[in-house]
């Protein structure tokens, strides 16, 4: 009884601290004689309403994507595995000139991350590499949603890969696998020089990337960043579940993951990245279903597209994030969703290192800095592994709302636990915008040289 009533009264609490704070900003929108007409009054409960909402769905994503805690998924070799069940996918990519994406995203959540943890992980067959709408990094229990894109590239449905590689070339490079074991795209290369044969290693590479997509081979371990390919069968353990999913089950593994990873979506959301009007399709039915159910709730706010939710997300206790700094990757789950972001948290994102250098506008690989509920900027930063120096090329505060004696120190300390991630010795600030604020923040990093987890 008593737990039950501190349980509403935690509740009602968390909903009061929120109202207060847009009431507070209402005040500051009254007519010059302070009083407010019958249609402002009306436009700012309107605005109150929406501004409540809006809070509650950040921090219920930020919950969701285990960013509002210090230990969300535990710590060690397992923790990287719950993090990883529970968001769906982690996104890999071989830019180096930080650490990469998928490694950067599990440190963000795994405080202590190695990784050699996820090494560890692919040699057990807990987890794979595949396509989410991306190259990723999957948990193996998952491994029967692959098959349907897997499939549909071995049939010839899929027209990038129709074709894309002959038959004599497949048939080299998987017999050559079978009888050799695992190889890399190089030991083709290798074999061609040494041999002087007419293969040569461009066929060797579309034909083992095609084997890969058609699901014939795995990837059962990385070189560095080279993929290290071998037999699916050797690969994939016994317990798996390999029936294929139909159409609707896929649709519904797609929502339930966006579900649980976000706590709420959209129907592009659910369908990023993924061609075919019959998917769509799928994903409305199977939306409908749940709605039917009240498994999900649907929610309108204007400017944004038509939200599903859980069920009892707006019902549940959310807490507002510690005030923790994060610098997250441009690849991570939580900010891949360009418009998500934007229309959540009013943070214009775009990774610009594909940008010609005269058109960027921040830098060519910039993290998002997240500070508790609030994306406050951006930084520009590069690891200088021959010298040990970790560079904020350049720091970009734009949101002047919060103080900055509030952030200051949990950004001084983000950035000397990142900087020891990297493997830096020393921490350089370049240069910082808005200009006025450069001499307090080069101060606050005066004498500061990385500090491991």
């Amino acid at each position: 009884m008593v737990l039950a009533i501190y349980s509403l009264l935690s509740r009602l609490f968390n909903r009061i601290s929120i109202y207060l704070v847009f009431i507070k900003q209402v005040r500051c929108n009254t007519t010059s004689n302070g009083v407010n007409t019958s249609s402002q009054i009306k436009m700012n409960k309107n605005k109150i309403k929406k501004g409540l909402l809006l809070k509650q769905l950040q921090h219920a994503t930020l919950q969701c994507q285990g960013l509002s805690e210090i230990h969300p998924f535990g710590t060690g070799k397992k923790a990287v595995l719950r993090a990883l069940e529970y968001l769906g996918y982690i996104q890999i990519d071989t830019l180096s000139v930080i650490a990469r994406a998928h490694h950067h995203t599990f440190w963000t959540r795994v405080p202590g991350y190695q990784s050699e943890y996820l090494h560890q992980l692919v040699e057990e067959r807990a987890v794979f590499e595949y396509w989410f709408h991306a190259a990723s990094f999957l948990p193996m229990r998952d491994f029967r949603y692959a098959l349907p894109k897997m499939l549909s590239i071995k049939r010839g449905e899929a027209r990038h890969y129709n074709n894309a590689a002959d038959q004599n070339s497949l048939r080299y490079v998987y017999d050559r696998i079978r009888i050799d074991g695992p190889q890399k795209a190089r030991d083709f290369e290798s074999i061609n020089k040494k041999s002087g044969k007419w293969w040569n290693w461009k066929p060797a590479k579309i034909a083992l990337e095609q084997l890969f997509m058609q699901g014939d081979l795995m990837i059962c371990g990385r070189d560095g960043m080279e993929k290290v390919y071998d037999l699916t069968e050797r690969v994939l353990p016994d317990t798996v579940n390999t029936v294929e999913p139909g159409p609707l089950e896929f649709a519904e593994y797609l929502i339930k993951t966006h579900l649980r990873a976000y706590g709420f979506t959209t129907i592009k959301q659910i369908t990023h990245l993924r061609t075919g009007e019959s998917l769509r399709k799928n994903v409305k039915q199977v939306l409908q279903t749940m709605l039917e159910e009240q498994t999900v709730q649907q929610i309108k706010i204007d400017g944004m597209p038509t939200i599903f939710a859980l069920h009892t997300l707006l019902e549940n206790t959310i807490k507002k994030p510690a005030s923790h700094v994060r610098l997250l990757s441009p690849f991570d789950n939580s900010i891949i969703h360009r418009d998500r972001i934007e229309q959540l948290f009013n943070y214009n994102f775009r990774l610009e290192c594909y940008t010609p250098k005269e058109k960027r506008r921040y830098g060519y690989f910039c993290l998002p800095i997240l500070f508790g509920d609030a994306f406050i900027g951006r930084v520009d930063c590069k690891a200088h592994r021959k010298n040990g120096q970790f560079e904020l090329i350049h720091l970009h505060i734009e949101d002047r709302r919060e103080d900055i004696e509030s952030w200051l120190d949990p950004f001084v300390k983000a950035v000397q636990h990142f900087a020891a991630f990297n493997g830096c010795q020393s921490i350089k600030l370049s240069k910082v915008s808005p200009p006025e604020l450069t001499r307090t923040l080069k101060q606050a990093f005066k004498g500061k040289t990385p500090i491991n987890e």
